[in-house]
């Protein structure tokens, strides 16, 4: 299977030049908690709730002054849209991740493969549902308790 065949479609983005709040508006608006940046039909990054927390608001950043492009995640995990499921679910294991932003041979943002996606549309086989498995698996605290690792 494709990846084309699973993935959400005529997704929302977000501008790099948007204000968090903005962004966090849309969020809420959209009841996601990742947008994709784009600059037109071109990826710039992602930016999450968590990104909108942790890099703006925990910094004491203002949200209706600072950007997106200023607290996004730049460097988006993404596959292309005539991708095998598996080698996208590889990608997904691989780097922990839940998302992965689709792109065409353009490299234009064309969808959003999320777990979901593949649970819900894919059809089940041993080695795709230990693949999603393995990348749901829960983290847990480190012993100091403050990095995350996966439970074994």
């Amino acid at each position: 299977m494709l990846v084309a065949e699973a993935m959400t479609r005529d997704i929302e983005t977000i501008s790099p030049d948007a204000s968090l709040q903005q962004a966090a508006q849309k969020m809420e608006e959209l009841d996601v908690g990742i947008l994709p940046v784009c600059k037109g039909d071109r990826l710039q990054g992602v930016i999450t709730d968590r990104d909108i927390i942790v890099r703006g608001v925990a910094a004491g950043a203002s949200p209706t002054e600072v950007l997106v492009q200023d607290c996004m995640s730049t460097d988006p995990a993404w596959c292309y849209e005539d991708d095998q499921i598996t080698a996208a679910l590889d990608e997904m294991e691989a780097g922990r991740i839940r998302r992965l932003m689709v792109l065409d041979r353009h490299e234009r943002l064309v969808g959003v493969l999320a777990l979901g996606d593949i649970a819900v549309k894919a059809e089940a086989d041993p080695e795709t549902g230990a693949a999603l498995a393995e990348i749901s698996r829960p983290a847990a605290p480190d012993r100091d308790g403050r990095r995350l690792r996966s439970q074994t």
